[in-house]
């Protein structure tokens, strides 16, 4: 299997994998996953899986005290 390429997050970024979700979150990937999940900014791209950075960002929003 190929190796991804490994782009930085900035503020310009709209979707990202899950490793970079992860990374961004500062959490594990069970975690990172169910916050994508819970922000329904999931992007299936044949096999690849994406997330919207933006939903997740306003959920963040919303969610946090």
């Amino acid at each position: 299997m190929l190796k991804q390429p490994q782009y930085d997050i900035d503020n310009n970024t709209i979707t990202t994998n899950t490793t970079g979700l992860m990374k961004m979150l500062g959490c594990g990937k069970v975690t990172a996953v169910k916050i994508g999940m819970d922000a329904e900014a999931k992007v299936q791209v044949g096999k690849r899986v994406l997330w919207n950075l933006p939903k997740i960002q306003k959920y963040i929003d919303v969610i946090s005290l």
